[in-house]
């Protein structure tokens, strides 16, 4: 009986988390024909998220004690995993094609090594290390650095610039729960993952209401259509799409499937992402790869994959499993597959 409700549970988890990966995978696509119309990417990432937050607001309130009680995890969750990775990847969308852009944010699990190693100075496992060669031997092929960068250079860099704030999070994320404690020298419980998501949402939605100057948009813009692939399509439908789906839908599956499986393995099915939003990329908006490219995103993915699915050591122990070590400790402390589009 237990075991058929475990086999039910997991087979739900796993729906959810692939539900949570198209969800996050059909944010470019939708946000590239809004900025191809006009919009600046800023102002899309401030659609996006500040719609999301107003969605969230109830959420919010309901988990209030949070700004007292983890101020640092807050600030920390709307600066890199909102503002940060939201902005630089759809700035890079806009110059480099939607695949190659989530691509070269998977470099994320290998930077995470990169700072377990070198900052910390904590010896990585083998796997680990594998997993960053592959990644980088990977993006490599993406790029096509045979024929000198073959993508527009800026846009590279911003896509690595989303990447930097996703470890930024994760380690912030790891820093802020070892340290939590309560008042009386004992363990805090690990915050609701939906109030910090929440809050995450509303403090992005600051910082990019600062950076982005909304009052500025041509608001005109959201009546009219943009074009997918030749395509006619109402901004609001896409912009609705991104709020709602690419945002509170798949942040919301995300947290579910993660408590009905466990981060390592809703970490893993979020790499899908990638494949989906290249795939759907490829469809709706006519952003073809090589065959070089292909095999390189595959390798990119398998290297994320062996990263993050490598087994953290445990607490006594001096040893560090790199990028799944972080990426495990975020994951598990929000209850959240990823801190991304």
């Amino acid at each position: 009986m237990h075991a058929s409700r475990g086999t039910q549970k997991r087979s739900a988890g796993l729906g959810l988390a692939l539900l949570s990966a198209f969800a996050f995978g059909g944010s470019g696509v939708a946000a590239k024909p809004l900025i191809e119309a006009g919009l600046d990417p800023l102002h899309v990432v401030w659609l996006r998220v500040a719609g999301a937050a107003l969605i969230m607001l109830p959420v919010a309130w309901r988990h209030r004690s949070l700004v007292r009680e983890r101020p640092a995890l807050l600030a920390g969750f709307g600066l890199f995993a909102v503002a940060g990775v939201q902005a630089c990847y759809f700035a890079a969308i806009s110059r480099i094609p939607v695949g190659v852009a989530l691509l070269v944010e998977y470099l994320a699990p290998a930077l995470v090594l990169g700072w377990v190693r070198f900052v910390q100075r904590r010896p990585v496992t083998r796997a680990a290390a594998l997993g960053v060669v592959l990644a980088v031997g990977g993006l490599a092929c993406v790029v096509e650095v045979w024929a000198g960068l073959s993508f527009d250079a800026l846009g590279l860099l911003l896509a690595l610039g989303a990447a930097c704030c996703q470890v930024g999070y994760f380690v912030l994320s790891d820093h802020g729960g070892q340290e939590a404690k309560g008042r009386d020298g004992g363990s805090v419980e690990p915050p609701p993952p939906l109030g910090v998501i929440a809050y995450g949402l509303i403090v992005g939605a600051l910082v990019l209401t600062v950076v982005a100057r909304p009052w500025g948009m041509d608001w005109s813009l959201l009546g009219g259509t943009a074009g997918m692939n030749g395509t006619g399509v109402p901004a609001w439908v896409l912009l609705g799409w991104i709020v709602l789906i690419a945002t509170v839908l798949a942040y919301g599956t995300g947290v579910v499937s993660v408590r009905m499986l466990s981060p390592q393995v809703a970490g893993v099915v979020a790499c899908l992402e990638a494949v989906i939003a290249t795939v759907l990329a490829w469809v709706l908006l006519g952003e073809h790869l090589s065959a070089p490219q292909l095999i390189g995103g595959f390798v990119v993915l398998t290297g994320a994959f062996i990263a993050q699915s490598s087994a953290p050591k445990p607490p006594s122990g001096p040893v560090a499993a790199g990028a799944g070590a972080a990426a495990a400790a975020a994951e598990s402390e929000l209850s959240a597959g990823r801190a991304s589009h």
